[in-house]
């Protein structure tokens, strides 16, 4: 298999390029080439090399704050080379709030300022094979530990109004489960069975309230394939299985700003 072409580009007036040389690097260590423009190029130089270098993917690099400006005008010049195949991504100083607006200007990724280098390589790599993570498909349920389900139960019947669905018990996480839907998702009420269950820990530690969140996802054995890859810390390497005979497993909340989240692919019966 022939190595993954990047062209590494600095579009504009920007002089510092010690970030674009690093991604340059780090990208070579995982087996790519890598063709590095210099400093002060214009779209239309980038949008040319990349074709004749025969590039797989530009990666575009910006500090000066014109990113809202130079990035779309490399994609447009790809456009004109009759290049538009070639994936455009970004990196650099770059707030949160221009990413929806270089997305819709069909930039592919934007990389945000202290984003692991290894993530932008696996990415490029699942990108040009087409094996992306596909976006959860919903919230399916918000996980909320109980000391009691009985004694929880009459706030969400009758003061909410919400209508019981289903209580089991899920011997593999030491819980009982009572789930009452709301709208296209669910709340999961969770009671412990035992000391040694997770939930137990949870309500000793802080009370009730919510405890995780969890996402409906595809294929989930690829998905914990590919957060292995990256790095992503897991709390469950491997699917187990959790309530509803559904495929489950956790994230750590250290690899998600503190927020628990559970990756859930339902089972046959939902």
């Amino acid at each position: 298999m022939k190595p993954i072409r990047v062209l590494i580009a600095k579009p504009g007036l920007d002089g510092h390029d010690r970030g674009a040389l690093i991604i340059a690097q780090a990208l070579r260590d995982h087996g790519m080439e890598v063709i590095y423009t210099g400093l002060r190029q214009s779209a239309v130089q980038i949008a040319r090399a990349a074709v004749q270098e025969d590039v797989d993917v530009v990666g575009l690099s910006s500090l000066s704050g014109a990113h809202k400006s130079l990035f779309p005008k490399v994609v447009e010049a790809l456009k004109k080379e009759g290049a538009d195949d070639i994936p455009v991504i970004g990196g650099g100083v770059i707030p949160a709030e221009d990413i929806p607006y270089l997305e819709g200007k069909g930039v592919h990724k934007i990389f945000t300022s202290g984003s692991p280098t290894d993530a932008i390589a696996v990415y490029i790599k699942q990108l040009i094979h087409q094996e992306t993570i596909s976006t959860p498909k919903k919230i399916a349920h918000i996980g909320i530990a109980v000391e009691s389900i009985d004694a929880a139960l009459p706030f969400y019947q009758h003061t909410l109004g919400m209508e019981l669905e289903a209580v089991e018990d899920v011997e593999s996480e030491h819980v009982r489960a009572a789930f009452l839907r709301i709208g296209e998702t669910k709340l999961e009420l969770l009671e412990p069975l035992n000391e040694t269950s997770a939930i137990a820990s949870f309500l000793e530690k802080r009370g009730s309230g919510i405890h995780h969140i969890a996402l409906e996802v595809d294929d989930l054995h690829k998905r914990l394939q590919q957060y292995k890859e990256q790095g992503i810390r897991m709390i469950h390497d491997e699917p187990k299985t959790g309530a509803h005979q559904a495929d489950i497993a956790f994230m750590h909340p250290k690899a998600s700003g503190g927020v628990l989240y559970e990756l859930w692919q339902p089972g046959k019966g939902e």
